[in-house]
């Protein structure tokens, strides 16, 4: 769910011609406006709510703040008078690197446990149903209960993709217990992976699928059209993966989309694999028991219950998927991993680092049907 792909831009060798339009391209209004949005963003319930509409179109204000692929935010909701309707936007698929939807209906996932954690703490008890037979919508059924603020809702504005290098210290076994036991689900089981062998072996996987995918031209196209250059562009898109959130520079798309062309290659991308996985406390898979929907769905429920108990520990984590999207190399991977029988839903590294810039998400309005 590749939220999770950015481009290196090596300001070392890039031309000094260059360097000036960058800096003309580049305002402080932008930036503010970005930083203005981002904060309203991410954030708890400003005061009560006044009816039970406002309640859930709160709970679905929460649900969009779930991690996506390329952060495409590939969801609707319909809001009933006692359940939420999550449905795929087939309209934001990314085709070249997510063929079958898998990390669309892996974003489902997310939201749909995001909604219902937050139900949780707003007296509302939420009980996901995958409907196969309509389109892979997720039904929440509503029903009143007693209000319970869990660590893992208040981690929800906290957590995020973090694509930078963590500090490579290890992480206690009492903190790998507690995400171990929140990555797991209904058919789906998470495998840590914490000493360096395992973890470069994974770097191996990686790297070979990186390479694959860069060598596509349809997959390099379909990554450069979700990158956000600028403040102002992620603001005005409310989408995409915004190239602050990976400590690069802020330019205009014309500019960045040429930088983009010279230094996004392949070397420079594997070489930034190994320094963020060599600097992990670890890797998670998420591997599920069936390959369908319904577990594609719960995948993203155990996952994202992974990301929130990570949040609240102060753990960040980011995605690895490429031995997973690279359809030729994932059973190999499932192979080497011992799962043979199972598909591999996604590969997350996690340790702890600083926060970056935030991705940014789009309007209510622009989600309700």
């Amino acid at each position: 769910m590749t939220t999770r792909r950015q481009f290196i831009l090596s300001v070392a060798t890039i031309p000094a011609g260059l360097l000036v339009l960058q800096a003309c391209s580049s305002s402080n209004p932008s930036d503010l406006s970005y930083e203005e949005t981002a904060r309203k963003t991410w954030r708890h319930s400003e005061g009560g709510l006044s009816d039970s509409s406002s309640l859930l179109h709160e709970l679905v204000r929460y649900a969009t703040l779930a991690p996506s692929s390329h952060n495409t935010q590939c969801w609707k909701f319909r809001v009933e008078e006692r359940s939420i309707a999550l449905l795929p936007d087939l309209s934001r698929r990314c085709p070249a690197v997510d063929p079958d939807d898998h990390h669309l209906f892996v974003s489902l996932g997310c939201a749909s446990e995001n909604l219902i954690q937050a139900a949780l703490a707003k007296g509302l008890h939420g009980e996901a149903r995958f409907d196969a037979s309509a389109d892979g919508i997720v039904n929440v059924a509503l029903e009143s209960t007693k209000a319970f603020d869990s660590p893992l809702f208040e981690a929800i504005p906290k957590r995020q993709c973090t694509r930078t290098e963590f500090d490579g210290k290890p992480l206690s076994n009492a903190e790998l217990k507690l995400l171990e036991q929140a990555g797991s689900g209904n058919g789906v089981r998470v495998l840590l992976l914490n000493d360096s062998r395992a973890m470069e072996q994974v770097l191996e996987y990686v790297v070979q699928g990186n390479t694959t995918q860069m060598q596509d031209p349809a997959f390099v196209e379909e990554l450069e059209a979700w990158i956000r250059f600028s403040g102002d562009e992620a603001v005005r898109t409310g989408d995409g993966l915004f190239t602050r959130s990976t400590g690069n520079p802020v330019i205009t798309r014309w500019l960045g989309s040429l930088l983009f062309k010279l230094f996004f290659t392949p070397k420079s991308e594997n070489d930034k694999y190994a320094r963020h996985i060599r600097s992990s406390a670890g890797i998670a898979v998420f591997a599920s028991e069936a390959n369908d929907k319904r577990h594609w769905v719960e995948a993203g429920r155990c996952y994202e219950r992974f990301a929130l108990q990570a949040a609240a520990l102060g753990i960040r984590n980011a995605m690895l998927n490429q031995p997973i999207e690279v359809l030729a190399l994932r059973p190999q991977f499932a192979n080497h991993l011992g799962i043979g029988g199972q598909r591999p839903d996604l590969v997350v590294r996690f340790g702890r680092g600083p926060e970056m810039p935030r991705s940014l998400r789009r309007p209510l309005q622009a989600v309700l049907v």
